[in-house]
Order: structure tokens, then sequence, then C-alpha cells
């Protein structure tokens, strides 16, 4: 395991402060090594992409989420499902960063997906799209292993909240250290 620096950027595809799913990253910061710095993105004041406002510039919030994807060794999106798919705001926040497309700042970046649900589908659809748009920008999404947490309320602890389930806590250490070999498997070939 390397012990130089690396630059993680997290992506929330739930806006609510509570959710189950900034509970799962919070949960990820805490047993991330510590020689991980992750950098949050809030992709809730980004606007509904529109070639028309693009035309006229990004707007800050988009600077911002390109800026911090293109300088990060990796990202990781954590996401909700709703109605068996991806929430709007996050697929919303990948279509800036797909653009312009032939030099986006998606492109050749290693990502993981986890994410986490109430129902017992352990977010697998919503986790499937982005996938699916990922593919389409040529990003590098790590195959596995897949954090798909189902009946996610029943993992939290009943006083603070937060997520306490031993074996979850154990798969979410694994997959946060197979995600920096797969982001050094990229580092490594870019020398």
């Amino acid at each position: 395991m390397s012990e130089n620096k690396l630059s993680i950027t997290a992506i929330c595809g739930s806006l609510r402060e509570g959710s189950f799913n900034r509970k799962v990253l919070k949960a990820m910061e805490e047993l991330a090594p510590k020689h991980w710095e992750i950098h949050h993105v809030d992709i809730s004041a980004i606007p509904l992409y529109n070639s028309d406002i693009e035309s006229h510039g990004d707007p800050q919030s988009v600077v911002e989420l390109k800026e911090s994807i293109r300088t990060a060794d990796g990202v990781l999106i954590i996401t909700p499902e709703y109605n068996m798919g991806i929430p709007g705001v996050l697929k919303n926040a990948l279509d800036w960063a797909s653009r312009p497309a032939r030099s986006s700042v998606l492109i050749q970046k290693p990502f993981a997906i986890a994410g986490a649900t109430p129902g017992g589908g352990g977010t697998a659809q919503s986790q499937a799209q982005v996938r699916q748009t990922l593919l389409a920008m040529n990003a590098y999404t790590m195959p596995g292993p897949k954090v798909l947490i189902g009946s996610v309320h029943e993992k939290l602890n009943e006083t603070t909240g937060e997520l306490n389930d031993e074996s979850t806590l154990r798969h979410l250490e694994r997959f946060l250290i197979a995600f920096e070999q797969w982001i050094l498997i990229f580092k490594q070939s870019q020398k």
C-alpha cells in the first residue's frame, strides 16, 4: 500500500444532509487510509444541464465540480436509488462533468461506486446506470468489490444514527483498499 498522499473526490448522490448515503460516506471517511485526502463536492447548486447556459461558460458550481474531479487521483460516488434508478441530481452532475466530450475530466479517471438503501436491492439499478454513464465517457470504474447496502436502516446505531454493522464496515474497508489498488494501477501507467 502506498503512503503517498491520495486525493479523493467524494460525490454523494443524495442532497439530504442526514441521508443514509451520507452516513455511509462518513463511515468510509473514518475507515479510509490516513494518507487519503477526501474532498466533498456539493452538487446541490449545479443547474440543470443546458447547452445555452454552457455556451456562456460553466457556472461556478460546475467549475468547482470539474476542477475537483480533474485534480483527484480517484472519484468515489455514493448513490441512493430513486425509483429503481440514478438520482437526477447525480446524473445531471455527471452530464456537466462530461462536457466537452472529447476532453472531459471523466476520461480515464478511476471511479468507485457504492450505495445504500432501506430496500433489499442495495442500489444495484442506480449503480448500473452510473456505470453506464461513466462507461460512455471512458472513465475507469472499479469492477469490484461492490458495495450494495440493503436494509441500511437496520445497520445504524439507534442512538447516534451512524453505520455500525461490523460486517458492513469490514466490507467497506475491503472496498477502500481495493479502490486504492485500482487508483494505483492508473497512476503507475501514467509514469
